[in-house]
């Protein structure tokens, strides 16, 4: 199984947010699975110029990504995306271990 994938228009926006912030060229939009939200467990997205050994390093053009080994395991097969919709801009991962997720796309469970 594929472990995970970010998109074109997701690798754009993460350049383009680095570019933005004056980042260094190390800097990477770290995802992460945390417990807690309204349905068991949520995404977190930041920026981030340390990269750990454990890490899953993801370089697609001058984006990079990258995915702890824990979270890694709930994120197996994902896909991070880039969505600009008139109810707003924001990052969304389609996760086909998710078996509920909540309204807001930011919480999901597993069975």
């Amino acid at each position: 199984m594929q472990q995970f994938s970010v998109t074109q228009r997701a690798a754009s926006r993460i350049a383009e947010i680095v570019a933005e912030t004056k980042a260094t060229d190390d800097t990477a939009l770290r995802i992460a699975v945390l417990a807690g939200g309204c349905s068991g467990f949520q995404y977190r997205f930041e920026l981030d110029s340390k990269t750990q050994p454990d890490d899953l390093v993801i370089a697609q053009g001058p984006a990079k990504v990258v995915v702890d080994s824990v979270s890694l395991d709930l994120l197996a097969g994902a896909e991070l995306d880039y969505t600009d919709e008139l109810i707003g801009a924001h990052f969304a991962v389609k996760n086909p271990n998710a078996t509920s997720a909540c309204g807001c796309g930011t919480s999901f469970s597993i069975d």
